[in-house]
């Protein structure tokens, strides 16, 4: 006994059994990369509220033991490295991350370190759960019908960064080549980019996506391409991931063209309808008919452009969480950018990387203090206490700067743990209306 109560609270770390599986301790070591321009303040906010939501949930039992890794700005600042080889080493050997945002100039100097670490540790899929949260301005005249989750591929496409300078030796060889081989002219000033699109990487994408929507009861997965015009790259893709779907699930599917249509998309119990659609069509379809889209499975280009337009629906990027997920390792990371402009300043919204904190409690199975934190943000936003990016669309409530916002989302965990555990078992709890909403 005295052994047992002298190792509870040291970080052990996260691993993968033989079947693959995660076997997670309760005290598990978990790297963070604390993220550039207001990286720090909204990380800030996150580790408290996850601590919190933690602490409530599970008393002493459990808890995480962050682990700082270096990324980005500071990064570069303390070792002259952008990624350092060892920061990337602790992620594989911790299977679990969370990041801020970090800077990639544009146009010119480095490419980007998100990419970069996605390459370097094989995180494929790009996973962006949408969904409105009530009292969040929107543009939208119904956003509650969007809920949406988004499979980017995250390592091929043009994404893959292989690309030349207009008028550089590279350029200029490449352009000869085309033109030598394979009798295909190109303006002599152009620029040059490859689109690597592999049926390897497409399949594992698309089967993945396909796998979330059985484990989760939803009725369809979309496969959005530009295959019309990019047969041999996106069109296969397409082709790829109808080939993945019968292959892997074919009892478990249902081919949308070779099957009467239904409404919604939704297909009978227990089976997933596999539609595909093109990529302009697409962003027509999620305005319009938002409630017929469940699960997406896209190219990595379309996929970016995809899941920040659905984020524009619910309120912005603001609201959006976001992992990238390989098959050893997940990093979660919140989807916006740096906004240098309000660095250190403590009013940036948080929600983003909280929400993303909630994916990886998910991730970890720790579903009551994820659960317990959703309703919390929910709660706070039903009370009108907002960061100024909100507080701005959101005449009489109080605008908060991104500490406060975090205390009070930890100030409202306990009841919604409490109503949590009151609940019928998958019952669906809503925030309680604020005055205004009454």
């Amino acid at each position: 006994m005295e052994s047992k109560e002298k190792d509870q609270g040291k970080p052990h770390r996260i691993s993968l059994t033989s079947e693959g599986t995660l076997s997670i301790p309760d005290t598990p070591a978990v790297p963070f990369i604390e993220g550039d321009g207001i990286g720090p303040d909204i990380w800030a906010a996150t580790k408290g509220v996850l601590d919190a939501a933690i602490r409530f949930a599970y008393g002493d039992r459990r808890r995480l033991i962050w682990s700082e890794v270096l990324a980005g700005e500071k990064a570069h600042r303390e070792t002259g490295e952008w990624l350092p080889e060892g920061t990337l080493q602790a992620i594989k050997n911790h299977v679990v991350a969370i990041k801020g945002p970090l800077t990639t100039p544009v146009g010119k100097g480095i490419r980007s370190v998100n990419v970069r670490l996605r390459q370097r540790l094989d995180l494929y899929a790009c996973v962006r759960p949408v969904r409105y949260i009530r009292g969040v301005p929107s543009p939208m005249r119904h956003p509650e019908k969007v809920n949406m989750v988004v499979f980017r591929e995250n390592t091929e496409d043009v994404y893959a960064g292989i690309e030349w300078e207009a008028q550089s030796r590279e350029a200029e060889a490449v352009i000869a080549f085309l033109k030598a081989k394979m009798g295909v002219d190109v303006a002599k000033d152009s620029a040059i980019g490859v689109k690597p699109m592999s049926r390897r990487a497409s399949m594992r994408l698309v089967a993945r996506a396909i796998q979330y929507a059985l484990d989760h009861d939803l009725p369809s997965v979309t496969l959005v391409h530009k295959g019309n015009i990019m047969k041999y790259t996106e069109g296969a893709f397409m082709k790829w991931g109808y080939e993945v779907a019968r292959e892997m699930f074919g009892e478990h599917i249902v081919v949308e063209s070779e099957s009467r249509p239904q409404p919604d998309g939704k297909a009978q119990q227990g089976k997933v309808v596999i539609k595909d659609r093109i990529a302009d069509m697409m962003f027509q379809q999620v305005l319009l008919r938002p409630e017929a889209y469940h699960v997406i499975a896209t190219p990595n280009l379309n996929g970016d452009y995809l899941s920040d337009a659905l984020a524009a629906q619910v309120g912005g990027l603001g609201m959006a969480p976001g992992a990238n997920l390989s098959d050893n390792c997940a990093v979660f990371e919140a989807t916006h950018g740096t906004a240098p402009k309000y660095a250190g300043q403590d009013r940036a919204n948080p929600i983003s990387l909280i929400l993303s904190g909630v994916m990886l409690l998910q991730y970890l199975g720790w579903v009551e203090a994820a659960s317990a934190i959703e309703q919390a943000v929910q709660q706070s936003i039903a009370d009108g206490l907002v960061t100024y990016d909100l507080a701005r669309q959101m005449p009489g409530s109080q605008e908060l700067k991104c500490s406060e916002f975090a205390q009070a989302v930890i100030e409202r965990l306990t009841p919604c743990l409490s109503r949590l555990k009151a609940a019928p078992t998958g019952s669906k709890l809503e925030a309680t209306p604020s005055a205004s909403d009454k």
